[in-house]
């Protein structure tokens, strides 16, 4: 089963310094259908506008993936953690029993463009962690690259969550194919440019939610990035 979600068909937050865009119900927006995908909880495109950010705010038991495609985000917690993140850097923040954190837009000229990504644990109540660590474009170019697993396998990050996550960069005739558990779940999110998923052609924002398929076919790119994740059903 493959199903395609249309970037339009999303929850859109206007709040001036914050467009939003929620692949699942986030906040003010609510849908029973799309509450999340396998262990796949919250999917937000944010775009944040020069000076503007999230003050220092909570979380509990959840595994946080923040993924930056432009500009600059700064990043306090907590657990002593100050850092800014740059394009190509993933950061990890397993929240646990409790962390707090503040994200701004540290871009002194431009809008910071990032994907925040929600995945539940394996158990909760563990120690809140955090790792940061950068993916440059040539590991992804024509390939996906692991850059989220359990066991930190292949220099990825180590989530607390029975959830993998991929990401690539694919022109041309640049092609990939992930071998899928039909047992499980699988959730292709395209950040930008075109691809074609499985025979599917999917713009900037589209997602493909995948279920009892044996495999992941994905070419024809154009300017495209894209991040897969392979999640516990």
């Amino acid at each position: 089963m493959l199903q395609i979600r249309k970037a339009e068909d999303r929850g859109h937050a206007d709040h001036g310094w914050l467009q939003s865009h929620h692949s699942f119900s986030f906040a003010d927006y609510h849908d029973p259908a799309h509450m999340g995908w396998g262990k796949l909880r919250v999917l937000n495109d944010d775009l944040i506008a020069v000076g503007g950010g999230f003050g220092m705010h909570g979380h509990r038991d959840m595994e946080i993936v923040t993924y930056v495609t432009a500009g600059l985000l700064g990043h306090r917690d907590s657990l002593g953690n100050g850092t800014d993140i740059a394009p190509g850097d993933v950061q990890r923040m397993s929240a646990g029993r409790g962390v707090r954190h503040s994200e701004f837009n540290h871009a002194p000229d431009q809008a910071t463009h990032l994907l925040q990504i929600w995945i539940e644990p394996r158990r909760e109540g563990i120690e809140p962690g955090y790792e940061q660590r950068h993916f440059p474009a040539s590991e992804k170019r024509g390939r996906l690259r692991l850059i989220a697993s359990p066991d930190g396998a292949a220099g990825s990050l180590t989530i607390h969550a029975d959830a993998t996550i991929h990401a690539g960069l694919f022109d041309g005739a640049e092609s990939a194919r992930l071998a899928l558990d039909p047992a499980r779940k699988a959730y292709v999110h395209v950040v930008r440019g075109r691809l074609v998923v499985n025979g599917h052609l999917l713009q900037a924002g589209d997602a493909a939610l995948l279920a009892a398929e044996e495999h992941l076919a994905l070419g024809e790119g154009d300017a495209a990035e894209v991040l897969v994740f392979d999640l516990a059903p």
